[in-house]
């Protein structure tokens, strides 16, 4: 407590109010992907893991296999984790009643029924995706935009099944549900043809998102390429951002994995806010290509949260995360990576942003670089302690004997 209160002392020096910043971190809920605990497998496909664009290497032991095991796995995570939660689902991850089985064309709300008590037994908010790879109807890489009718239709009907499910589990849970739609298409080789993958891609989505549904909270994700899908990418960046501008109640989200390398999503977030009054983001951490390592504290990162603080966008950035390593403990890999997420959102909270800002307004550069260099080396690491002391988790790298021990005691046992 003595080295807490020193630090707050020092924050306070420079105008900034530590218990003002502490509260906002606790209330700010960071969406937390169920995929990391199984390596994308899902529950309605059986053989095998993520295809389509996607791929998850490694093959350490304890994978979740079941829905029962996945949320004993969340849960102990989760406890490892200060701040409010949400659960982000993929629909593969539908729970289904024994000898029961339906397409993803034709999923309901009651196969996520589970989900929602789950969350709601724990305090847990819930987003969703469609899942639009990893199944035999991606053919030759493609789903809403491919030239073949019947694959369309049973994606653009996926899809609005998921829009379904979300607005219940907006209305079972009081809340607005973000459905995220991500589609793996694409070409390998050079196109013949870029246009017209495009117009069937937003005919597709017209249709989607045609009916109303007060619960969900629509988005649309990009991509620069994906394994096979090298050349050519139907869901580019421009074309769904211009989707979304020109589509009221439709939002672009941002992965910090899915632009090219000079690009950084901490500079398009401003440019979003002047235009959409909400950004969702999938935070992840890109080593050379969309790789989706587990998050770590880094420069980009910081910067991400803290254009969404000093922009006074806590309430319009819905920040998700999504990583996914199969080569560590699952369980760990969802705690290192969504408490880095917390460190620097606290840490974003923590800057004198105010004064920087007026610093730049009067051309004040030196100052301003000079401030914003001395915050570096403020006393953090007492702070995010008594951060996580009041959230009654571990405060330091004690945490992994729990995951140590649960790994003992229960992952290794699975076969």
């Amino acid at each position: 407590m003595e080295r807490f209160e020193s630090a707050k002392e020092r924050y306070a020096r420079f105008g900034v109010d530590v218990e003002a910043a502490l509260k906002a971190a606790a209330s700010k809920p960071i969406s937390i992907h169920c995929w990391q605990g199984d390596d994308v497998t899902g529950f309605d496909q059986r053989d095998g893991g993520a295809s389509g664009g996607i791929q998850t290497t490694g093959n350490y032991p304890g994978r979740a296999r079941t829905f029962e095991e996945l949320k004993a796995d969340f849960n102990k995570a989760a406890s490892l984790i200060p701040g409010k939660k949400r659960i982000n689902l993929h629909a593969c991850y539908a729970v289904f009643g024994p000898g029961e089985w339906v397409d993803r064309d034709r999923i309901e709300y009651r196969h996520f029924a589970p989900w929602v008590e789950f969350a709601r037994e724990n305090g847990y908010g819930i987003d969703f995706n469609p899942t639009c790879f990893s199944h035999p109807m991606v053919k030759d890489g493609l789903t809403l935009s491919s030239p073949d009718a019947s694959v369309r239709r049973f994606w653009i009907d996926h899809c609005k099944a998921t829009r379904r499910i979300a607005n219940e589990i907006g209305a079972q849970l009081n809340d607005k549900v973000l459905n995220n739609v991500w589609i793996p298409d694409g070409l390998k080789d050079v196109p013949a043809d870029r246009l017209g993958p495009r117009q069937r891609l937003k005919a597709a989505l017209d249709e989607i998102f045609a009916e109303p549904l007060p619960n969900v909270i629509d988005c649309v994700e990009s991509k620069v390429f994906g394994i096979g899908l090298e050349s050519y990418t139907v869901g580019s960046n421009e074309f769904y951002m211009s989707y979304a501008a020109s589509h009221p109640g439709v939002y672009n989200l941002l992965d910090n994995g899915h632009y090219h390398p000079t690009e950084v999503v901490s500079d398009k977030i401003p440019a979003l806010l002047c235009f959409f009054d909400k950004i969702p983001l999938h935070v992840t951490r890109s080593v050379r290509w969309d790789s989706d390592h587990v998050v770590i504290l880094e420069d980009e990162l910081k910067e991400i949260m803290k254009e969404i603080v000093r922009n006074d966008a806590l309430d319009k950035v819905l920040i998700g995360l999504d990583f996914f390593d199969a080569s560590i403990n699952r369980v760990a890999a969802w705690v290192v990576g969504t408490r880095n997420a917390q460190k620097a959102l606290l840490w974003a909270l923590l800057q004198p942003h105010d004064r920087l800002k007026a610093l730049q307004d009067r051309s004040e550069f030196t100052e301003k670089l000079v401030l914003m260099e001395e915050c570096k080396t403020l006393p953090f690491g007492d702070i995010w302690e008594e951060y996580c002391r009041r959230e009654g988790v571990p405060a330091t790298e004690s945490w992994y004997g729990e995951v140590a021990q649960y790994e003992k005691d229960v992952l290794s046992k699975r076969g």
